[in-house]
């Protein structure tokens, strides 16, 4: 797909998220999407590690809480204006992940995966004993300003507009994400990807451009934790837990990560069942976990593939796309 589509694409995107302000007059309906646009936006971060390395993370819960955590300590602190501190969590944590990337990437397989969770974990348990610096098990609130960017933080956290914002986020991540894997690096990493023996042999640095895949998926992640953190004010260690990464991992696994948008399908629909459904059946997990042995079961590329498949139109001659 062409720039030119994807640009179209994404503002035909952006006033779909502004017809549903206009359609939804429930607060509640509205904050319950805001919820779920700020997990489909983690759920891209992973989703960006899996289809550009084809490395599966347990871990990534790490970048989502720790920018929550990073916030709330910043403004705690009070050393720097709020907007700064956005910028400092976000490049801190790059710094860091590009950094923890060039130890992992080089373990392939299951042993990745293990190392992110081990690494998360490492996280969880320091955030719920430093109960000086974090408030331990209790949590933290986060005292942001009565104002940030120039607009009133009355306003900001008003239903619609607290949804626009996370709308407008996700469709410009996706929108950048969607511009790195049309660039030269893109074809880099799918090509490290898919063989990064044959890779080393033509002569690429296969590390590197596994460890920026990996800083960049943790930098989404962390876009949503401070949405997040925004959203609910508030923080606490079980936002490091590795069972939050492994839900957005499932969310990612069951909207499909081969395509663009198969991350934010499986958000939405994972809130759908959780918060739609929850209100009718008690095992809505159960529902969940059914949907998702489906899903690998009869389309192991996630709901997207499924609904690609149902649309393709057979080429002339009778050969299917």
């Amino acid at each position: 797909m062409s720039m030119t589509r994807i640009t179209a694409c994404c503002v035909l995107a952006l006033l779909f998220g502004a017809g549903l302000t206009l359609l939804i007059s429930s607060a509640g309906l509205l904050s319950m999407l805001t919820q779920a646009v700020i997990y489909a936006v983690f759920a891209l971060g992973v989703g960006m590690l899996l289809k550009q390395n084809g490395l599966v993370s347990f871990g990534h819960a790490l970048y989502f809480g720790g920018a929550g955590y990073g916030m709330g300590i910043m403004l705690q602190l009070q050393w720097i204006p709020a907007e700064w501190a956005v910028l400092l969590v976000l490049l801190v944590i790059a710094v860091a992940a590009f950094l923890i990337g060039l130890v992992i990437v080089r373990v392939p397989g299951i042993a990745f995966g293990m190392l992110t969770l081990a690494i998360g974990q490492m996280a969880y348990l320091l955030a719920a004993r430093a109960r000086g610096m974090t408030g331990g098990a209790d949590g933290m609130g986060i005292a942001w300003p009565s104002s940030l960017f120039g607009f009133s933080l009355n306003t900001l956290l008003q239903p619609v507009v607290l949804f626009m914002i996370a709308w407008t986020t996700m469709v410009l991540v996706t929108y950048v994400l969607l511009w790195i894997m049309q660039t030269r690096f893109g074809a880099i990493t799918e090509a490290v990807r898919d063989n990064e023996e044959r890779a080393r042999f033509i002569g690429i640095r296969t590390t590197l451009p596994r460890a920026t895949v990996y800083a960049i998926s943790a930098v989404v992640s962390a876009i949503a934790g401070v949405m997040s953190s925004l959203n609910s004010g508030f923080i606490s260690p079980e936002s490091l837990h590795w069972s939050v990464s492994a839900i957005t991992l499932l969310m990612v696994i069951v909207g499909g990560y081969k395509k663009p948008i198969g991350p934010i399908v499986g958000a939405m629909v994972y809130f759908l069942v959780n918060d739609v459904l929850g209100d009718y059946a008690t095992h809505s997990m159960a529902i969940f976990g059914a949907a998702l042995i489906a899903v690998i079961v009869f389309s192991p590329d996630g709901i997207t593939g499924a609904v690609t498949r149902l649309f393709q139109r057979p080429k002339s001659g009778g050969a299917k796309c």
